[in-house]
């Protein structure tokens, strides 16, 4: 029989692979392009999770927002307040930035960018 999961953000419905399989992929695709969350599971288990594509799109933008409030964490929590300029980086990796100009327009005279 389907019970209901709950999430913070969603109610999904619970179902059996039993059931899934009675369902049918057709069913299934049909159901989740209208909006509702399926969680199939096996022996009270959760295995797989059928949702449909605005669904699948929004838990995208929502894993790229998480990851890009955690990169911002991070730097928060290791920022020391020393910046360093473009010049200092170039020079540290053994370059100027004159010649890295003259490499780049050459570059572009060859065709490579």
């Amino acid at each position: 029989m389907a019970s209901s999961v709950t999430s913070a953000a969603n109610s999904a419905e619970s179902i059996t692979v039993t059931e899934a399989s009675r369902l049918g992929v057709s069913d299934l695709v049909r159901r989740a392009s209208q909006g509702h969350d399926i969680v199939v599971e096996k022996h009270g288990t959760p295995l797989a999770a059928v949702v449909g594509l605005a669904r699948f799109e929004e838990l995208e933008e929502l894993e790229a927002d998480l990851r890009s409030a955690a990169l911002v964490l991070a730097r928060l929590a290791t920022d020391n307040g020393v910046r360093v300029g473009l010049d200092e980086v170039i020079a540290s990796l053994g370059f100027n930035r004159a010649e890295l100009e003259t490499e780049l327009d050459a570059d572009r005279r060859a065709g490579y960018l």
